[in-house]
Parts: structure tokens; sequence; C-alpha cells
């Protein structure tokens, strides 16, 4: 069964081209923002932001960030989705942010852009999610009633 949910996790990863990070500031206060990602082979997620956008002034300080991928087409009791749990951070090695970018405009099918319009004044960074834990949903009846509920996956 994990196999399945596994396969179903990539599937969704795959399908969606945004997730939506939960980030929380200074203040305690929680913020969502979806941003529009690629992903490399060990589910690494890129995207390209602000430094001065709220979520990525929340993840210079607390870089714990909770994800989810779900499908915006799916029919009420029908959607899946993909929910993780771990790090955030702005990535500065030149080299790394060249890797990111190549993933990220590939998935765009546009031509990648320089590492060196990510650095220094730039008003854009590339910035890294590494999800620590994974879930997909499942529904399940308990008394006749429907539940929804999650199940942890591995991907690799």
């Amino acid at each position: 069964m994990n196999e399945l949910r596994a396969k179903r996790a990539k599937e969704i990863i795959e399908e969606v081209i945004y997730i939506t990070l939960a980030t929380v500031s200074k203040e305690g206060n929680p913020w969502n923002s979806p941003v529009y990602t690629a992903y490399d082979n060990d589910y690494n997620f890129y995207w390209i932001s602000s430094p001065d956008s709220e979520h990525s002034k929340n993840i210079e300080f607390n870089h714990k960030v909770f994800a989810v991928i779900y499908s915006p087409n799916a029919k009420e009791g029908t959607g899946e989705g993909v929910y993780m749990q771990g790090k955030a951070e702005v990535v500065n090695d030149e080299d790394k942010i060249t890797f990111a970018l190549k993933i990220f405009y590939a998935r765009k099918n546009k031509e990648t852009k320089s590492a060196k319009d990510f650095i220094g004044i730039s008003p854009r960074r590339v910035y890294k999610f590494t999800p620590e834990r994974l879930w997909v949903n499942d529904d399940i009846k308990i008394n006749g009633h429907h539940v929804d509920t999650r199940n942890e996956v591995k991907l690799n």
C-alpha cells in the first residue's frame, strides 16, 4: 500500500506546479504563500522569490516550513494532496543556484537565467525546500462517516 501511495504522491508532485508554503513570522503569525516550484531527483523543491516577500522573511527567521501540493481541479471528496514538513533556505552558493535554475527553467520550458541574476543586489533569490517528512491523504469510514486521514510515505 505504501508503494501505491508513494507512486501517487510522485504523480501529484509532477502534475501540480504550485506548492503552498506555510511559514511563521517572528511575531508567531502564520503565513501561506503559493509558489511556482520545480524539484530535483531527491524531491527538494526550488522557487524564486524576493527576499522582501513575507514568506522569505519568515524563512530567514525560521527555516521550518510546511508545504502542501493539492490539485486545484479536484471535485469535492476526490482531492488528493501531498503534505510535507521540512526546512527551507535561501540558496547562496553560485553552483547550487545554477543547478536549481536549470531545473526551474526546464520545467517552464524556458532558457535558464544566470546565477548572477540571483545574488548581490538582485531583487530576487533562489530558495530550496527540503522535505523531512511527507504524507498523502486518504479517506476512511468511521461509523459510516468519511474521515480524511494522512499516511506517511517515503519517496526514495
